[in-house]
């Protein structure tokens, strides 16, 4: 069963997916999982999720796949109403879970918030949003509000070398090159 303070809730939350709606009349769920291979978020543990404004830490007690998902059965749920209450929560654990990154790696939490410029100087905005593009990740940014080209938001490609030049995670920002026109 989920435990309200059997533990404490993350220092430095990260989600690693999100609870869908339950499965059967046991109180299996779904999940959906945001690690790069999607069973890898049972190597993180432990779970916590946020209901009703409270940290809850949820015990797993099974996981399998089904067709194309994957289900999971939370340690005292035994029925599908009990299951509904966890749908749509999302699946954190603390950021000292992740493993230690090398050189030239990072993780999307952290260029979150940086600032893009490219080589001429031009600020192409922020960074609000990650996605996975199957060939190269791409960089959501969120441009300044009096953006010279008229333009809200950029999508660039997260290519080291090529399209990145920079980066520097204790100012926050990023240098790219990139023209600032698209």
């Amino acid at each position: 069963m989920s435990k309200q303070s059997g533990l404490k809730h993350p220092v430095e939350p990260i989600v690693l997916g999100k609870l869908g709606s339950a499965y059967g009349i046991r109180g299996w769920l779904r999940v959906f999982s945001s690690t790069e291979h999607t069973e890898d978020i049972f190597e993180y543990q432990p779970w916590f999720i946020q209901r009703l404004g409270q940290w809850q830490h949820i015990e797993l007690e099974a996981w399998k796949y089904h067709n194309q998902d994957i289900i999971v059965k939370i340690k005292g749920i035994d029925d599908r109403d009990a299951a509904n209450l966890f749908t749509n929560c999302e699946v954190m654990v603390d950021c000292s879970q992740l493993p230690a990154l090398e050189e030239g790696d990072y993780y999307w939490k952290d260029l979150i918030g940086c600032q893009v410029i490219n080589t001429s100087g031009y600020n192409l905005g922020t960074i609000h949003d990650m996605m996975e593009t199957g060939s190269n990740d791409v960089m959501v940014i969120k441009a300044n509000l009096k953006d010279a080209f008229g333009i809200k938001e950029r999508l660039v490609p997260f290519l080291d070398g090529q399209v990145i030049k920079k980066v520097d995670l204790a100012t926050k920002t990023i240098e790219v090159d990139w023209d600032p026109g698209f």
